[in-house]
């Protein structure tokens, strides 16, 4: 735990993982359990493992900010999702940094600074949860809990090299979690190996459903969401490697047809929970980051009929993956389509990184599936990430998936190389 606290105080000027961190009460549960072991009694599977826990989610006695300028609510009892972990052992150093109201892909924060990736401290660690991310890349905390409601675990979990699951709507409770948009948040872990990924998933979520046994499986490319988009060209070689993999462990790939399974127009009026979420806020004249006002202007100026047609997109898009995981296992499509984000520039390319970076991501939250982003072993630094989509309540498969992927030496975790340089390398 020491170890943990001290390399998170040390990168703290360069990588600013963490909001606020908790040496005290960090070290006195360590000290519990070290008593306790000496005694002989039964500690948890997570015993004594820290985590760094998103800036969104309540523990008792710790203020809450959502990575805002001005909400400091001290939380008068603890997440079920945070309870359940420390139950199981896991102790929590710290609350980590994030995108202002987990409301972007990129946690630049205005008011906390941004979460530097350990792997270059120029790009974006990704988010909205890159403060967890980053803690598990950079070796500071083997497990890192985020929020994903359109990509917030898996985009930060493929920028930054880690495994990152996105639970099936509702399999990890809400309570105690600031909300985005309540009919898609969920709560999900970030995780240095499949491992710790299956230790967390299933502290948080008591889902005690046993790994199905290993078979042939059948894989589909969703199309055209996988081909009607430009992906970075080492993204791609990677991708079609991993199905070459794939096939030789003799599972079956396959192109699937998923007409309009793919970002639309309608994702904007999707979230219209968002301005309820803050309308309280904005009536009292709180300060928001530019940037993050603007998305929330947006959503609170889309019209009934625009929330209705959301509405029928998401039923669309929730027969479309119905309908294709009914004749497939599983869904592979790259995490995310570029590698990586430069901080202060707006743009990949020519579009918006916040359109780049959730392709792949958002609609899966539409959807209300669970998916897997795989860090692929030897790919790069930081490594391609694969993200593989299962049928709903199949997260123990989607799980057991990545385990055999990563024993097989097809994904596989390499920590960030230590930096003690600053951003401009001095």
């Amino acid at each position: 735990m020491q170890r943990a606290l001290d390399l998170a105080h040390s990168t703290q000027d360069t990588i600013n993982a963490f909001i606020s961190l908790d040496d005290e009460r960090a070290l006195g549960s360590a000290a519990e359990i070290d008593f306790r072991l000496a005694k002989g009694e039964a500690v948890g599977p997570l015993a004594g493992v820290p985590v760094g826990l998103k800036d969104l989610i309540d523990h008792e006695g710790r203020v809450t900010t959502g990575g805002s300028s001005f909400y400091a609510d001290v939380a008068s009892s603890t997440a079920p999702s945070v309870a359940r972990l420390e139950e199981s052992g896991a102790v929590v150093i710290g609350r980590t940094n994030l995108h202002e109201w987990a409301f972007g892909f990129n946690s630049e924060n205005a008011h906390w600074g941004p979460v530097r990736n350990p792997w270059d401290l120029k790009t974006s660690a990704g988010g909205s949860s890159g403060g967890s991310a980053a803690a598990v890349a950079a070796g500071i905390t083997p497990i890192g809990i985020g929020t994903d409601t359109g990509g917030s675990v898996r985009v930060p979990a493929a920028l930054c090299g880690t495994f990152g699951l996105k639970v099936t709507y509702g399999r990890i409770p809400l309570q105690g979690v600031f909300p985005l948009v309540p009919s898609i948040d969920t709560v999900g872990p970030l995780a240095d190996s499949m491992d710790n990924i299956d230790l967390a998933y299933r502290a948080m979520s008591g889902d005690e459903t046993p790994e199905p046994e290993r078979a042939r499986r059948r894989f589909g490319v969703p199309e055209p969401w996988y081909g009607d988009t430009a992906i970075d060209e080492g993204i791609r070689g990677v991708f079609e490697g991993c199905i070459v993999a794939l096939r030789e462990m003799g599972h079956e790939v396959h192109p699937i047809q998923m007409p309009d399974a793919k970002p639309s127009r309608h994702l904007i009026a999707a979230l219209e929970e968002v301005s309820a979420v803050h309308r309280g806020f904005r009536l009292q004249g709180k300060h928001y980051d530019a940037a993050v006002e603007a998305r929330i202007i947006t959503v609170e100026n889309v019209t009934p009929e625009e929330v209705a047609e959301a509405r029928e997109w998401q039923r669309m898009i929730r027969e479309r993956f119905a309908d294709a995981l009914a004749t497939v296992d599983f869904l592979l499509t790259p995490t995310t389509p570029a590698p990586y984000k430069i901080i202060g520039q707006e743009n990949i390319g020519e579009k918006s990184h916040r359109a780049v970076l959730s392709y792949f991501t958002s609609i899966v939250n539409h959807a209300l599936h669970p998916a897997l982003a795989l860090p692929m072993a030897n790919s790069g630094a930081p490594p391609v990430s694969l993200q593989v989509i299962g049928g709903l309540q199949s997260d123990t498969a989607l799980i057991g998936l990545g385990r055999w992927l990563e024993e097989a030496g097809v994904a596989g975790f390499t920590p960030a190389p230590a930096t003690s340089t600053n951003p401009d390398g001095e």
